[in-house]
């Protein structure tokens, strides 16, 4: 397999993922201004969306999506329990899957578009003070979102948290959420990841 991703971004997610898995990948930088590949290949050739991650399979089928290429990864490695194997605590993990792709993730993406006027930058970073307040409050009464079990929606969640800083917002200003991160960010697979594309292993602000 082979994962095309963008150093921080959020193919981070399926690239922890993967190492989490023990799975076999090979890994493809792609610029984001210019969506050319490390080797200089239109990126768009490899996925029209345009934007990351996008995981080859090694029948050479193209797989897109944060939530989905993790529940994939979750099906190639079903011994790593990565994600509850049935009944309602899999529709649990699936139901924060999609909290944070639909609601956190989704919610950045206005804040980091240039051609965001101004007057509507504030609305938006309350707005997703409010979604990360669900969490926040959630995470005061647990280690990890699945309870104690850890699961791929902490590391959805810890990828898109990293870039707080990015929006002049803290994780300080959430306890409960810095305490998941540094939790998170201690795990090997997490630590490999981040190295691997050249980000530091302590940046969690």
């Amino acid at each position: 397999m082979k994962l095309y991703y963008m150093p921080g971004a959020c193919s981070l997610a399926p690239h922890i993922a993967l190492r989490e898995a023990d799975l076999p990948f090979g890994l493809v930088k792609v610029d984001y201004h210019s969506r050319r590949t490390e080797h200089d290949r239109d990126y768009r050739e490899v996925n029209p969306k345009g934007y990351v991650p996008a995981l080859v399979l090694d029948d050479g089928q193209l797989l897109t999506e944060v939530s989905v290429i993790l529940q994939y990864v979750d099906a190639l490695a079903p011994d790593a329990a990565l994600l509850p194997a049935s009944g309602m605590k899999r529709f649990r993990a699936l139901e924060w899957l999609n909290y944070i792709g639909t609601e956190i993730h989704k919610s950045f993406s206005p804040l980091f578009r240039p051609t965001t006027p101004d007057v509507f930058l504030k609305p938006g970073r309350e707005q997703l003070k409010r979604r990360l307040a669900v969490v926040e409050s959630h995470l005061h009464q647990h280690d990890y979102l699945m309870g104690s079990d850890f699961s791929l929606a902490d590391i959805y969640l810890f990828t898109v948290c990293r870039w707080l800083g990015d929006q002049e917002l803290s994780l300080t200003d959430w306890p409960a959420l810095l305490r998941h991160s540094g939790d998170i960010a201690t795990r090997h697979a997490v630590r490999e990841a981040l190295v691997s594309e050249g980000l530091s292993d302590t940046d969690v602000e």
